[in-house]
């Protein structure tokens, strides 16, 4: 790990990449505030606001309009290596995220941050979920931890669902901090891991046009260029990403960010997205772009295989990008209105048949997990025919995981039930859709659960 020195501002060895000048160039005509994604203040956000009269950066730099969120104090070794966030790297932050460097996340994407359920309980493997947009970061966040803790740390071919609900707390920290490794090591290519954390010192003075949250101006970076350094300073440090008030899922985001850098996820992107969060009803929602670095390890604004082009008028073509090779954990996508509409997002193959059986799923804008325990599952075709998989939707309402068998073979006596059952009968779970989208015709047992 590069160590450096404690200073108000990076020297000419950390400058940020010259890529991101022309990101900052787009900035001097985008200066507006989205406010119709703000959030009303909560209770929490009146308490944030009193904390703040408290912070080393002066209150008069604040707009009296505002209420901010301040993160937690949060202790980390000062003897570690780090750099400070400078004014460019948090206005390429603002433009990467937003389109704009005036926009700040509202208050349910600061609250969001990582937890488990209970111990040694039913769901000991699985993440809470949070409301808004950063639900979609905490789920793709669970495929890597289930893969870890199946497939990883564990070499058999199958094994039994009892041994995710056995984890103590330390297990369930050290399986998150190795997940979160692993996704930024491999969005940096092999060859570094930024982690980004925050502390009490505020590094830099904002611009007009670029709104003060109390928190960017915090952040710490901190470069890894091994795997394992890297992992082991999550570990050390995961109360940073998992404790109330932590700003955790945010400060992962920017991990992301600065460890594919800008001039890559310049690159990963295309015409169709220009930024990485859009606002949809009164939140920052997660573009398709996010889900893949996390599942991937690249930005690609799309799902289907390989790179699409698109005539225009002219000669010019212009490229959309997708999925280029299989990755570790897949995805799927199934939503009621498009499927309606003859409209279905088609996921190509690359991420309907992951090397592992693990999926993060998109049902009707909601984020789940859908997994199987058996690591051959999707190696031999024979194994599809029969088989089961278990559910996890992170809704409050979910006590325990869902298990399903899904039966493959063809069932004609079954269609022809079905031609006779009256249009309310044959309502299927939006569940059963989606692994019908990777099994197509398949029959969902949900063994003596609910369908929802």
């Amino acid at each position: 790990m590069r160590h450096h020195p404690r200073v108000p501002h990076a020297t000419q060895e950390h400058a940020p990449e010259k890529p991101m000048l022309p990101l900052l160039a787009r900035l001097e005509v985008s200066h507006t505030t989205h406010q119709k994604c703000q959030d009303p203040i909560s209770d929490d956000g009146k308490e944030d606001a009193a904390r703040a009269t408290t912070s080393p950066l002066k209150q008069d730099k604040f707009p009296s309009n505002i209420l901010y969120s301040i993160p937690k104090a949060l202790l980390v070794s000062s003897n570690l290596g780090w750099q400070p966030i400078s004014l460019e790297m948090a206005a390429g932050l603002r433009m990467m995220l937003f389109g704009s460097t005036s926009q700040v996340f509202n208050h349910e994407w600061k609250k969001a941050y990582f937890r488990f359920h209970e111990p040694c309980a039913d769901l000991a493997y699985a993440l809470k979920k949070d409301k808004g947009g950063a639900e979609a970061i905490q789920m793709a966040v669970q495929v890597n931890i289930i893969k870890h803790l199946l497939f990883v740390q564990n070499k058999e071919e199958n094994i039994h669902l009892q041994s995710l609900c056995e984890l103590r707390q330390k297990e369930q920290e050290k399986a998150l901090a190795v997940a979160l490794a692993d996704i930024l090591w491999t969005v940096g290519e092999g060859q570094k891991a930024t982690v980004c954390l925050v502390s009490n010192d505020i590094y830099l003075t904002p611009r007009k046009d670029c709104n003060v949250d109390n928190f960017t101006e915090r952040v710490r970076l901190f470069d890894f260029f091994e795997k394992g350094t890297a992992q082991k300073f999550l570990c050390d440090h995961i109360h940073c990403l998992s404790c109330e008030r932590s700003h955790g899922v945010i400060l992962f985001l920017y991990s992301l960010l600065f460890s594919r850098t800008f001039e890559r996820l310049q690159k990963d992107l295309d015409f169709t997205t220009t930024h990485l969060l859009q606002c949809r009803r009164g939140t920052f929602i997660c573009s398709q772009a996010i889900l893949n670095i996390i599942l991937t390890g690249t930005a690609s604004p799309h799902v289907f295989n390989g790179v699409q082009k698109l005539d225009t008028e002219g000669s010019v073509q212009k490229r959309m990008h997708g999925i280029l090779s299989r990755s570790d954990v897949g995805y799927l996508h199934w939503r009621k209105d498009e499927a309606e509409n003859h409209q279905l997002l088609q996921v190509g193959s690359m991420l309907r048949t992951p090397k592992l059986p693990i999926w993060l799923c998109d049902i009707n804008g909601t984020h789940s997990v859908l997994f199987s325990t058996n690591r051959l599952l999707l190696s031999d075709w024979k194994m599809e025919h029969l088989f089961d998989l278990y559910f996890y939707n992170g809704q409050p309402s979910q006590k325990t995981t869902v298990h399903l068998t899904v039966d493959t073979r063809s069932h004609h006596w079954e269609e022809k039930h079905c031609e006779e059952e009256s249009p309310a009968e044959k309502r299927i779970s939006s569940v059963e859709m989606v692994i019908r989208t990777k099994w197509e015709g398949a029959v969902i047992n949900w063994n003596g659960a609910f369908p929802f």
